[in-house]
């Protein structure tokens, strides 16, 4: 029996797929409990549309997060941070700092939640790299350089 999955269920498949399943699986376990409905001919035309816009709106985020990406990619960034003699920063310079200084030097607003900063924290002066991942598809090697202010 042929079912459209209503969510992702593990080792079966993901939201919106066509699956084949044996008819009682599907009809005393999947339809009752709402992860799936039957497979009609409807269900199959409405699948077919969902899948098409889902598929345009995908598209349309990921030129978006190349077109940030390629913005991206030539900035210069200087993070100023208190330091000792030795060239370690008092304190951390995390995604946080590094989204605010994007945001008051650049004009460009990036979530800090997007921002992988290695081990987490920098802690000492110089130019690092962090990666930015605009979308699955999209990443940014982002160089920036810790100051002594």
């Amino acid at each position: 029996m042929e079912v459209i999955l209503k969510q992702d269920i593990p080792n079966l498949g993901y939201k919106n797929d066509l699956i084949k399943v044996k008819a009682g699986y599907a009809r005393n376990y999947l339809i009752p409990k709402g992860l799936a409905m039957n497979a009609t001919e409807t269900n199959k035309k409405v699948l077919a549309e969902v899948v098409k816009q889902k598929s345009f709106k995908e598209e349309k985020i990921r030129k978006e997060a190349e077109t940030l990406a390629q913005a991206l990619e030539g900035l210069e960034l200087k993070i100023g941070a208190k330091a000792g003699t030795s060239g370690k920063i008092f304190g951390s310079v995390n995604a946080l700092q590094i989204s605010n200084a994007i945001k008051e030097n650049h004009n460009l607003e990036i979530d800090r939640k997007i921002i992988i900063v290695d081990g987490e924290a920098i802690k000492e002066l110089g130019v690092h790299t962090a990666k930015v991942k605009l979308h699955k598809e999209v990443e940014v090697d982002l160089k920036f350089e810790v100051i002594a202010e």
